[in-house]
């Protein structure tokens, strides 16, 4: 099972907005980090980079790849498509943090509208219930 990084997709103001930023781009794009994650084995192949919006796990994007970058940094090369997942809460962080296989949201199947899934956070309120 691969391990995933979340990141919170700061400056977004939607969804919609998140995609665009990807579709000006090629196949690939670069985040720039100050060190290679400890577990970065653990991530490639198979793991991707879960987008947090509003508190929410909303979209990942396949990481394809760490390559050294200017100034001892490193690249986090992902995937510029844009998966949408079921909302899931997650709170906001500085920086990425780990995520595990069990723990990451579904992809949206073909059809469903992110803005028709019940939002994470009524979802996890529901559930903490038992109505769900």
């Amino acid at each position: 099972m691969p391990l995933h990084l979340t990141k919170v997709a700061y400056g977004a103001q939607s969804l919609d907005e998140l995609h665009g930023w990807f579709r000006q781009r090629g196949a690939e794009a670069r985040l720039t980090t100050r060190y290679l994650p400890k577990r970065h084995e653990e991530i490639v192949p198979g793991g991707s980079l879960y987008w947090i919006h509003k508190h929410q796990l909303v979209a990942r994007s396949e990481i394809l790849r760490f390559e050294e970058a200017e100034g001892g940094k490193t690249n986090i090369v992902i995937s510029t498509r844009l998966i949408d997942v079921h909302p899931t809460p997650k709170r906001a962080h500085q920086g990425w943090r780990y995520l595990n296989d069990k723990d990451a949201p579904r992809d949206l199947d073909a059809g469903e509208d992110p803005d028709e899934v019940m939002p994470g956070k009524l979802a996890a309120d529901l559930a903490r219930l038992g109505l769900v």
